[in-house]
């Protein structure tokens, strides 16, 4: 394994994502890329539309991507660090494919809960079209707090004895 390439939207999957893309290219001796995709508007949008969308992701995606760079950087010699424009799932896969990349590690949920509902998640996207190895990785406080929901939930439901 020579590269990993974690995908980054600044979500606590996303940040758990990265510190196991980082843990994973120590592990390997391998080259880490980090990606984050500034989301591009629907082509519905008109032109001003567009443009303000754009630049309002753009400055979102270059906060994401300074804030990461900050703690990566001194710790990790062997970082590279992109920003792209155009939709989450398709910016990955061609990354992927461009440079060579051998296992993939993305976030399980976006950054905005409304992500959740579009068609088809982007780990979930990634998952079917990478040309490597992927890993999805779960936020582990929303792991405790779907445990428990599920617990509740499994107690309300069983029968009195």
């Amino acid at each position: 394994m020579e590269n990993i390439l974690a995908g980054y939207d600044g979500s606590p999957s996303a940040r758990h994502a990265v510190a196991f893309a980082v843990d994973l290219a120590k592990r390997f001796d391998a080259r880490l890329h980090v990606l984050v995709v500034a989301r591009a508007p629907d082509w519905g949008a008109i032109e001003l539309e567009r443009k303000e969308m754009v630049d309002y992701e753009l400055r979102h995606a270059n906060e994401v991507l300074d804030d990461i760079k900050a703690k990566l950087t001194s710790s990790n010699d062997h970082a590279e660090f992109d920003l792209v424009i155009g939709q989450p799932a398709k910016e990955i896969v061609l990354y992927a494919e461009q440079h060579g990349i051998d296992h993939l590690v993305v976030g399980h949920r976006g950054h905005t809960p409304f992500d959740r509902w579009l068609i088809g998640s982007v780990a979930r996207q990634v998952l079917a079209y990478a040309p490597c190895a992927v890993t999805i990785v779960r936020d582990p406080a929303s792991m405790k707090s779907r445990v428990a929901k599920t617990a509740q939930h499994a107690a309300d439901e069983a029968p009195f004895v």
